[in-house]
C-alpha cells in the first residue's frame, strides 16, 4: 500500500479555495464492466454515464478486490472527470473513479449515500 494512500498518511499541504474549485467531481452511473487482465493489479474497465453535457467516459480501475463485476452495472460513483485521459496498458481512462482505502489497502468506492442525478458536482 502507497503510504499517501493509507489512514495515517499526513495531511497534504493547504490549498486555495479556488484551487479546490478547479477539480471536477461528478457522479455517474456504472453502464458496464470487464475484466483488464493486461493490468498489473487486478482492475476491471468501467464505462460510467455522467449524463448531459458530460456523457459516457471509461475508467480503469483497481477495484477488483472488493467488487464482483455483476455488481457494478447500476452503481452510483464519484469521478475525476478533468484530468486528461491517461493510457493504462492498451486501455484509455478517460476519468478517475475515487475510492478510499480499507483496511487491508484495497479500493472502496466513493459514491454518495442516495440517488443524485448523473452529472451531479461535488461541492
Amino acid at each position: 500500500m502507497h503510504l499517501a494512500h493509507s489512514p495515517g498518511a499526513p495531511v497534504q499541504e493547504r490549498i486555495a479555495f479556488e484551487r479546490f474549485l478547479e477539480t471536477d467531481v461528478r457522479v455517474g452511473t456504472i453502464l458496464s464492466a470487464e475484466a483488464f487482465p493486461e493490468a498489473r493489479k487486478p482492475s476491471y474497465r468501467l464505462v460510467v454515464d455522467f449524463g448531459t453535457g458530460i456523457g459516457t467516459r471509461k475508467s480503469c480501475a483497481q477495484i477488483a478486490a472488493n467488487y464482483t463485476l455483476a455488481e457494478l452495472p447500476g452503481r452510483q460513483v464519484a469521478a475525476m472527470v478533468n484530468f486528461p485521459p491517461r493510457q493504462i496498458g492498451p486501455a484509455m481512462s478517460e476519468v478517475l473513479v475515487l475510492g478510499f482505502a480499507d483496511a487491508a489497502g484495497e479500493v472502496v468506492l466513493f459514491a454518495p449515500d442516495a440517488p443524485v442525478p448523473n452529472g451531479s458536482r461535488l461541492f
